[in-house]
């Protein structure tokens, strides 16, 4: 470690030190207009945790006078800065209960369904807050058709929508991955009802089709046919649907194989018939 470095990190020790001792004299003072200009000033100098712990201390003080509003906007905004989306969105709720007539009852509207959206988890994970998060961005805007943040949280929905649609798709695969042909065809068919306007429909419907020809194949032999015709079916709704699509191709194929299929079935039978 170079001595520059060594005297930066003793300077920065000291800073922090010299600043907790200040707010700890600052926390502990009885004179609540004093707490209340320090705490504006942490807000203003973007000390945050310094700020939210002073607001917090500060509501049954200001409670009932002109600053109240203010006090209770900032501090949402100090745990949203801090990260800490869970309680953010909770004070941006309890602001638009409180102040709905206010100038900026739209904007913490804006900012509680955007606190559920950075607390959407990971694809693998439990997608609740995400479903809270589209729920109350379309609310925002139904109700604020002409806001400023129209644009953006309509952009937040669809990368919602689009998550959410990732993970039912990662589910139905993974029944086809495992071999569990018949469930992957209907979670497929599920996602195709869940979101009629995705890019990716023919995809989903290619898939369906392959899942329903590998569930047919490794069927009992009584159980064949009906499930041949079951993907015959499928790919003449291709056909109709999907008239461009790159994968018609494959789909015919697919039913060509199921036609042949039949007919292969069909004549077992009747050379069984005929033996007997």
């Amino acid at each position: 470690m170079t001595k520059a470095v060594y005297l930066y990190i003793l300077l920065f020790a000291v800073t922090l030190t010299s600043c907790a001792s200040k707010f700890s004299k600052v926390l502990k003072s009885k004179d609540n207009e004093y707490k209340y200009k320090m705490a504006e000033n942490y807000y203003a100098q973007k000390k945050y945790a310094y700020a939210q712990q002073l607001f917090d201390e500060l509501f049954p003080y200001v409670k009932g006078t002109s600053r109240y509003e203010d006090l209770f906007y900032k501090n949402a905004y100090s745990y949203y800065y801090q990260k800490d989306y869970l309680n953010a969105e909770n004070i941006f709720k309890t602001y638009t209960e409180n102040f709905p007539g206010s100038a900026r009852a739209e904007e913490c509207e804006y900012m509680r369904a955007y606190c559920f959206y950075k607390q959407s988890p990971k694809l693998e994970l439990d997608q609740t807050n995400t479903s809270k998060a589209m729920s109350l961005m379309q609310a925002f805007i139904n109700q604020h058709p002409q806001s400023a943040k129209t644009k953006e949280a309509t952009e937040l929905l669809e990368l919602c929508r689009s998550k959410l649609e990732e993970k039912e798709y990662v589910s139905a695969t993974l029944y086809y991955d495992l071999g569990y042909y018949r469930a992957a065809a209907i979670a497929l068919s599920t996602l195709m009802e869940d979101y009629p306007e995705s890019d990716k429909s023919d995809d989903y419907k290619m898939l369906v089709i392959r899942s329903y020809y590998k569930y047919a194949g490794m069927s009992f032999s009584d159980k064949q046919q009906e499930r041949y015709e079951k993907v015959i079916s499928e790919a003449g709704d291709f056909a109709e649907r999907f008239p461009q699509s790159k994968y018609l191709k494959e789909v015919n194929d697919y039913k060509t194989l199921s036609i042949n299929s039949i007919k292969n079935i069909k004549n077992e039978q009747a050379k069984t018939a005929t033996q007997r």
